[in-house]
Order: structure tokens, then sequence, then C-alpha cells
């Protein structure tokens, strides 16, 4: 979820990104521009961070010639915003953090299929099993702790633990943070809706008024100032907070939980073509490059600390391999559209 502390460092770039892109629309330099789609505007609704998002459409244009426009919002407003636009809707794009969402408008049958060379870029379990989507990005589910407050021995080694009496008052959690979700259903894939539930409120039970957290970006923050022992993100949180701060001044460490836990979780952030789109070859192209080697690099290359998904691009140096986790065996269509995880949550009393 794009939190405020993201947009707000985002706002910093947008400007920069721009521009950039539009000297070199100008200059007429791209490699693509004389394929026939130079001087095209694709329109992409964006709930990915904004500045992983300004680097992969600002290298798309210089590679291809054809500029982008970015609509930026949560995932969960834009999903609503196309299911409310349908077939009228100016969009040729959407870009999001978890695959739920995406899962949400394939079942209305909204999206595109995504050309076959495109997909087989990167693992097939990793996209849509239709082809409607494709998957750009993994991060990981992570505990981070401040050792100074709780050690590693104390912390729950499965996401279950969180409705344990004995954590009472010692984690923090964000709800409406939409990366959260896609650990609510694998509960309810693992454990069955009613047992997902009784967590559901066992946690917010011993959240008591830290339950309204309004992102990952704070969670972490809070863990690192001491104001909470530990929180559950997903990984690239703790490595963006290093960044920002320095790695010295963040007080923090990564943990997770046991192998194969239900809130040890791969989630995938994708990338969809919409069926209405006035722009599909070039909306291809699009998808082409974020899915590329080139496309791919400038991701592991930024400042997002994700996961890029094409064999031999490797990740930011300071991540540990993919291979290296040991998640549940979950992809995306078992962790469905998200709609159940919100209604668990509702009934839980956190949304």
């Amino acid at each position: 979820m794009m939190g405020n502390t993201s947009v707000r460092r985002a706002t910093l770039l947008v400007g920069a990104t721009a521009l950039i892109a539009g000297s070199v629309a100008a200059c007429g330099s791209s490699a693509g521009s004389g394929s026939g789609s130079g001087g095209q505007t694709l329109t992409l609704y964006n709930a990915q961070h904004q500045q992983t998002t300004d680097a992969i459409t600002a290298a798309f244009t210089k590679a291809t010639g054809i500029k982008v426009r970015v609509v930026n919002d949560s995932e969960d407003v834009l999903t609503a915003q196309l299911e409310q636009e349908g077939g009228r809707s100016p969009a040729d794009l959407f870009y999001t953090e978890n695959s739920n969402w995406l899962q949400q408008l394939n079942t209305k049958g909204l999206l595109a299929k995504v050309k076959p060379a495109t997909l087989q870029a990167v693992p097939r379990r990793d996209s849509a099993a239709n082809g409607d989507w494709v998957g750009v990005s993994a991060r990981i589910s992570a505990l981070v702790y401040n050792p100074s407050k709780i050690s590693a021995a104390q912390l729950p080694t499965s996401i279950l633990d969180l409705a344990d009496p004995k954590y009472r008052g010692k984690f923090e959690l964000a709800p409406s943070e939409t990366d959260f979700w896609p650990l609510v259903s694998s509960v309810a894939k693992a454990k069955g809706n009613p047992a997902a539930l009784t967590w559901l409120k066992g946690m917010k039970a011993n959240v008591g008024g830290n339950d309204n957290i309004p992102d990952n970006e704070t969670l972490t923050s809070d863990v690192s100032r001491g104001t909470t022992d530990f929180a559950v993100i997903n990984h690239y949180y703790f490595y963006r907070l290093q960044a920002e701060l320095g790695a010295g001044k963040v007080h923090a460490k990564l943990a997770y939980f046991t192998a194969g836990d239900p809130g040890y979780v791969k989630a995938i952030s994708g990338v969809a073509i919409l069926k209405s789109s006035k722009h599909q070859a070039a909306a291809q192209k699009f998808v082409q490059f974020m899915t590329s080697s080139a496309g791919q690099s400038v991701l592991a290359h930024g400042d997002g600390f994700e996961y890029p998904l094409k064999a031999g691009v490797a990740a930011n140096p300071k991540l540990p391999p993919l291979t290296s986790y040991r998640p549940n065996a979950f992809d995306p269509a078992d962790l469905g559209t998200g709609l159940n995880a919100k209604t668990l949550m509702q009934q839980a009393g956190l949304l």
C-alpha cells in the first residue's frame, strides 16, 4: 500500500521524472521510436510505490518513445474505480503491489490476455492462471522487531501466535494496509474461515488501540524507535528505512515465521492490460518491457528492494537470495481476490 510516508518521499521525484521523460521524448532518441508507437500516451493506474513506477516508466519511454501518464492511488481505490468505469475506463494498464486486486478484476472479465511470450519471462505460478495478468516482482512477509524490546527467541513462530494473550500490547497492526490482506487470505486458506475469524478477533484483543496504524512504513518506523516490540510487514520496508536513515540508525532486525507457516507468504506484484484499452499493442509493449531483462533490472537497481521475477536478473545485493526463503506453497490463485479477507476483518472489527 502507498503509505503517507512513501507518498511524501515520492512527490520529490515526480517532477524530475516527468522532466526526464519529456526530454527523452523531445530528443527523439528512443530505441523503439521507429516502430510506429512513438507519440502514443498510455494511461497507467498505479498502486505500486511511486519511485518504482517512475523509474520503470521513464526507462520504457526512453526505450520505445511511448509516453506513460501515471494515475497514483491505493489498490482498493483504483480497483473500485476500474470496476465502476468498466469499458469506459481511460486506463490502459493497472500496476499493483498485491495480486489479489488483479485477481478481483480478472473475475470481473475486465482484463486482456497477456502475450504468451511475456508470460514465459517469469515463473508461471507467479502470474494469473488464465494469463490475464503477469507477475513483476516478489516480496516476502516478515517480522520486524526491536531487539532491545524483545529477543528473537521470544518472537512468535507462527502468525497464528499473534492471537496468544502473551503478546498482548507487544505489537502493532495495520489492517487497512492492503499488504496485510494476503496474509489473512493465507490463514483462511490454510485453516478455514471460522478459525481465521477467531484468530483475527484474538489479534484485535491483543493490539488494543494499536490496530489503526496506517501503513507498513509507520509500523517499521515505530518498531525501530521502540514504540512497539514487533510488527508484521513485507521485507522491503525494512530495507527502505535503512536506505533512508542509514543502517546504523535503524534499531530493528528482521525475522521470519516457521517454514511453510500461513503467515510466511511470498506476495506478488503484477501488471495487467485493461480489455477496454484503446492502445492494446502499446500496452502489450509496456507489459513486455516490465518483465524483460531491461525492465527487471530497473526494478532490481532501484530503491524499492523488491525481488525481480525473471531468471538471471539479480536482486539488490543487500537482499538475501529469494531462494533462501521458505514461504508456504500458496500461489496468487490460492490467495484469491482478497474480498474474503476484507469480510473477515470487518467481522472481527478490524476494518
